[in-house]
């Protein structure tokens, strides 16, 4: 681990904190220009989601929907909420490939995005630490009257996330303020992901806002359309010392 990592790991709440925990749970509404231009609308608005923080495993519930997927990197499965199985599609990158730029997402699409997606943004810095990840600090930029360093991340092939070469930009703080990357699924359309509303659950310092962007050539932020926006409404941890809940009123 470098320096920069081990600052932000401390920032957020400690690694050995996080090691005792097993589950992170949130409820969120997640919406934003993709999904609507994938024809999915407000499919996410009211979603309830648990993801595993050691192994690369998310469940999504719709609340008053007869509905559950569960993601794993090789496997979706489509289920209703009393656990009958609707469809079950293994590899489901692949899915993607045949897309068109214009094309419309099925179920499965929605929860491989959605659920990689979410399950990096839940386990980042810690996730940075699991076997696999190479990591180096590189330049730090000037943005928002502060100097933001920044961390490169390359992420081992067992991982599914949305690219394997990544940036996390950390504020004096040592807390994320954004997460630069590329979206392999979508022609490697660009996004920077805005962190923000910080609250503590259960010792972990959790960025319970996230807004995600288009930028331009050197990291120029194009600010419409707003592509993602993630609101997080409540949170729990569960680990070795039973579930510890936050709510955001």
């Amino acid at each position: 681990m470098c320096e920069l990592l081990d600052r932000a790991l401390v920032a957020h709440g400690g690694l050995r904190r996080w090691n005792n925990l097993r589950s992170v749970r949130i409820a969120a509404s997640i919406t934003g220009a993709i999904c609507f231009a994938k024809g999915r609308g407000d499919v996410l608005k009211n979603v309830v989601m648990t993801a595993d923080t050691r192994t690369q495993r998310l469940t999504t519930d719709f609340p008053g929907g007869n509905k559950r997927t569960i993601f794993e990197p090789g496997r979706i499965v489509i289920e209703t909420a009393d656990g009958e199985p609707v469809e079950v599609r293994n590899n489901p990158k692949e899915s993607f490939q045949d897309l068109t730029t214009n094309a419309l997402w099925d179920d499965v699409h929605v929860a491989y995005f959605s659920s990689e997606a979410l399950w990096t943004c839940l386990t980042i810095p810690f996730l940075y630490t699991y076997p696999g990840f190479l990591v180096e600090e590189i330049s730090a930029i000037e943005k928002e009257e502060e100097t933001w360093r920044r961390l490169q991340v390359i992420f081992p092939d067992s991982v599914s996330s949305h690219t394997r070469q990544q940036v996390s930009c950390f504020g004096p703080d040592g807390l994320l303020r954004r997460h630069d990357y590329t979206v392999d699924v979508l022609g490697g359309a660009t996004r920077l992901n805005y962190a923000s509303r910080y609250r503590e659950v259960d010792g972990i310092l959790v960025p319970t806002k996230r807004r995600v962007y288009a930028y331009q050539g050197d990291y120029h932020l194009v600010t419409e359309p707003l592509q993602v926006a993630i609101d997080m409404t409540e949170v729990t941890f569960s680990g070795e010392e039973g579930s510890k809940n936050f709510s955001i009123t």
